[in-house]
């Protein structure tokens, strides 16, 4: 059989330059006198490195989704879902995403080619997901850091109805107690709607219901949607949010212009400081009536939730969701350490804080929500939320509440910037590494490629600015951050455990100064090779079983928006067949479209030795003897 051209070999040969440019025992590229590649940086000190993963890991995702998921899920009960989902789904991928960065000591898209030509497609779906994932997350970024602008202005006016871009539907809470205080005379009933107070008993009649006992309405038809914006009306450009947005993209550029050199200082505040925020709203929430109920309402456990299936559902959609997984980051990260740095305890430790701080933030939201519920004379449940509803509409609302709101506004808001904006540099360092590990000479440039990846991202955003942009980010974050990231995670770990092989994964990791004792190495066999895989395809079964029509604030998109939704999602994985197909149209077949290639390397030289099972990409394909010790578990 005549050995056939594989368009994959510039890749590869690429790759394989990659790695013969290092001379030093620690991975770090070494540049020859008169070459025109600089070197490939590492971090400066090992501490960067655990921060940044700390500040990429630990997001919003811990203060405006873990504590309501928590209180939904059986309160207290819902930890244990969470900390077996932690250990046997979100550690063991960080772990080893960790582990492939610094091992090859190049970025996913590289690395997954170079372990084998079946896989090559899976670098670029993580690439598609994290670009899609920054673009919309910056929009968070963007509202809070907006909210921070007019907190330190001392301009509290989203606690009102008088601003130009309220709608009719606008309500605040001081306003409807105001309304409360008038409930005397005739109408005992008043609220606050359609910006004025009104009985809830003519809201019935406008809305086509009939009033019944003074706080609800009775046969009713269906639902009246109410609002400016919809995927049927868009709305106008909100161009303070194009404004924050643009700053909220200048900020990070200037963070990550010289790559992880840059962006190791800056991870000592981002990463840090939100929890010396964190910790002070904490202190004066539990000192605030009503404080006591909300923390019991939060963690009171019903151990009946434990036989829902929904509730381990979110359990791992939340371990997802908030380690930032399958996304090609933490490969990206992982690149750029010294080749014998511990990141078995790095995955460690960062997993367990991540956990921590999801618990620890839902002391603060919920301590403010039970003074927020008396306050209001309501239920608890009626006032906490999810999302995007939670973080700018319930708490800032309690805020107001409070004594001095304009400095706990500026804290709160301050540390969901700085939160959202540590979490973003992963991201733009992914998609960066992806570019000049492609083209090595623009290093030299590297504040060219982070301008040009802050500006398209940026203005990829600005559809989201509108005053419907809302459903749009609504729509990307429910099919990218879910069931598109957890096939990809799982692929991840077939790759090392059934293609390239769970025992010289092993035997790569004591290279690396992490020799494992009996029980660890047991451990992370179980899990990468049977435990992930197998609960991610359940997990899968139960979100295409149970998965409904995307949604916001009770409005259901219409069916164009959802098939849009599908199209973005399936946009994430649909590189991975074609990398399958383009290995097999150039011959790739049986157990050498599994085999590792001549790039996958360790990223120390002295380690590197001829392998018998490799394929070597030069010219033509060698199809040498198949001896692959990762097939024998």
């Amino acid at each position: 059989m005549e050995s056939p051209e594989f368009s994959f070999d510039t890749l590869f040969r690429f790759s394989n330059n990659i790695m013969q440019e290092s001379s030093e025992p620690n991975g770090k590229a070494a540049s020859t006198p008169g070459s025109e590649t600089p070197e490939r940086a590492n971090w400066g000190r090992p501490l960067e490195f655990i921060l940044a993963c700390l500040g990429y890991a630990v997001g919003l995702g811990n203060v405006w989704r873990f504590p309501y998921l928590c209180y939904r899920n059986g309160g207290g009960a819902f930890l244990i879902p969470f900390f077996l989902m932690l250990l046997f789904i979100g550690l063991p991928i960080f772990y080893l995403e960790l582990y492939i960065g610094q091992y090859t000591g190049i970025g996913p898209l590289q690395a997954f080619t170079a372990i084998s030509p079946f896989f090559s497609g899976l670098g670029y779906c993580t690439l598609v997901v994290i670009s899609i994932i920054s673009i919309y997350y910056m929009i968070i970024v963007a509202w809070t850091l907006f909210y921070t602008i007019v907190s330190i202005a001392g301009n509290l006016n989203w606690g009102y109805c008088d601003n130009d871009y309220n709608t009719d539907a606008c309500y605040s809470g001081k306003y409807d107690n105001h309304c409360r205080e008038n409930n005397t005379g005739a109408a005992s009933d008043l609220t606050y709607y359609l910006r004025k107070c009104i009985s809830i008993g003519d809201i019935c009649e406008l809305t086509g219901f009939q009033p019944y006992d003074g706080t609800q309405c009775l046969n009713g038809t269906e639902p009246i949607p109410w609002g400016d914006s919809t995927w049927e009306n868009w709305g106008s450009i909100q161009w303070h949010l194009v404004g924050c947005l643009a700053l909220s993209w200048l900020i990070a550029f200037f963070c990550v212009i010289k790559g992880v050199q840059s962006a190791g200082k800056v991870v000592y505040f981002t990463a840090l400081f939100p929890y010396v925020m964190l910790t002070a709203l904490m202190i004066r929430g539990v000192t605030l009536e009503g404080a006591a109920d909300g923390v019991l309402f939060y963690l009171s456990p019903d151990w009946n939730t434990l036989l829902d299936a929904r509730v381990w559902g979110d359990a791992a959609s939340q371990i997802f969701y908030s380690f930032g997984v399958a996304c090609g980051s933490l490969v990206t990260l992982a690149s750029y350490n010294k080749f014998n740095n511990n990141c078995h305890f790095d995955a460690v430790f960062v997993s367990f804080a991540n956990f921590f701080t999801s618990v620890y933030a839902g002391f603060a939201i919920f301590s403010v929500l039970g003074f927020q519920a008396q306050l209001m004379g309501v239920r608890i449940s009626d006032v906490a939320t999810e999302g995007p509803g939670l973080a700018f509409v319930v708490y800032p609302e309690a805020l107001l509440q409070m004594p001095v709101p304009q400095l706990w506004s500026i804290l709160f808001f301050l540390m969901l910037f700085i939160l959202g904006l540590g979490s973003q540099f992963a991201g733009i360092e992914a998609i960066n590494t992806a570019i000049v590990d492609r083209w090595p000479h623009l290093r030299k440039n590297y504040w060219r490629v982070t301008a040009f990846t802050c500006t398209a991202c940026f203005l990829l955003g600005i559809p989201m600015c509108f005053s419907g942009g809302v459903y749009l980010f609504q729509l990307l974050e429910w099919n990218t951050a879910s069931w598109a990231i957890l096939l990809i995670g799982m692929a991840e770990c077939v790759a090392v455990s059934w293609s390239y092989g769970i025992n010289r994964a092993m035997n790569d990791l004591k290279s690396m100064g992490m020799p494992l004792n009996k029980v660890l190495r047991f451990y992370w066999k179980a899990v990468w090779t049977v435990i992930v895989p197998i609960v991610s395809v359940g997990i899968l079964i139960f979100i295409l079983y149970d998965w409904t029509t995307p949604s916001y604030e009770g409005y259901v998109f219409p069916l164009f928006a959802d098939l849009l939704g599908w199209a973005v999602g399936l946009s994430t994985l649909v590189l991975f067949p074609v990398g399958v197909g383009w290995a097999l149209y150039h011959g790739y077949r049986g157990k050498e479209l599994f085999t590792p290639t001549e790039a996958w390397q360790p990223a120390n030289k002295a380690l590197i030795a001829p392998r018998s099972d490799s394929i070597v990409t030069t010219d033509s394909v060698h199809q040498g003897p198949y001896d692959n010790m990762g097939y024998i578990m």
